[in-house]
């Protein structure tokens, strides 16, 4: 009896000894599991810049305003002016963006003795396909429509009148990709701008269909959200 009483006696303190070395190795165990989970990095990606605005400069090589007299033949007058406007967008996905468009352009000209002065003010929805190239250069083709505000200014007979009328437009170009930030491009766009209606005495005197086949020239920011 007293041989057991002597091995509990002795086996009491290992048996407390081991049960602190193994709370010990847990933690310790546990401190390098997190360790281990807090040191783990994850691999680092580019960050998206989807989001741009831009400015454009537009030259209008052949913007034309066909004012038509009703049973009186026509007259055609074609500036080459320059226009500006701004754009703000966002890409969707790899191969579409969409945009929005807002954008000035005129024509202050003489022809056969009458003066013919126009301004144009339109608003568009763009949308594109492109594709990239070596993160730098992605062709694209575009569509847009929106909305035109037309104000045209004849001398003879003395006429004033304005219009909120439907746009619609279609462009090719290419983007250049500088850096992350900056982009610059380059574009063709077919625009029509509208009708133009002329009224004398609330009766209808003449119409001007206004287009244009116009060169471009833009530079955008891109930032991320």
């Amino acid at each position: 009896m007293k041989k057991i009483l002597c091995m509990i006696f002795i086996t009491m303190p290992i048996c407390a000894m081991a049960e602190e070395y193994i709370d010990d190795y847990g933690a310790y165990d546990t401190y390098y599991d997190e360790y281990e989970y807090a040191t783990d990095t994850p691999a680092t990606t580019k960050q998206r810049r989807d989001n741009y605005v831009g400015i454009r400069i537009h030259k209008n090589e052949r913007i034309s305003f066909k004012y038509d007299i009703h049973d009186a033949g026509n007259s055609t007058v074609r500036d080459d002016n320059f226009g500006f406007g701004a754009v703000v967008g966002n890409r969707l996905s790899d191969h579409v963006k969409i945009e929005f468009e807002t954008l000035y352009t005129g024509a202050n000209q003489t022809k056969r003795d009458i003066k013919y002065d126009f301004d144009v003010w339109a608003n568009m929805l763009n949308v594109y396909l492109f594709q990239e190239y070596a993160d730098a250069i992605a062709p694209y083709a575009g569509l847009g429509i929106g909305f035109a505000n037309i104000w045209g200014n004849i001398s003879s007979p003395d006429m004033s009148d304005s219009v909120f009328d439907l746009a619609y437009s279609a462009m090719i170009g290419v983007n250049f990709a500088l850096n992350d930030r900056i982009d610059l491009n380059l574009g063709l766009k077919y625009h029509y701008y509208g009708e133009l209606e002329h009224k004398i005495n609330g009766n209808e005197y003449a119409i001007t269909d206004v287009d244009a086949t116009e060169f471009y020239f833009g530079a955008v920011y891109k930032f991320g959200l």
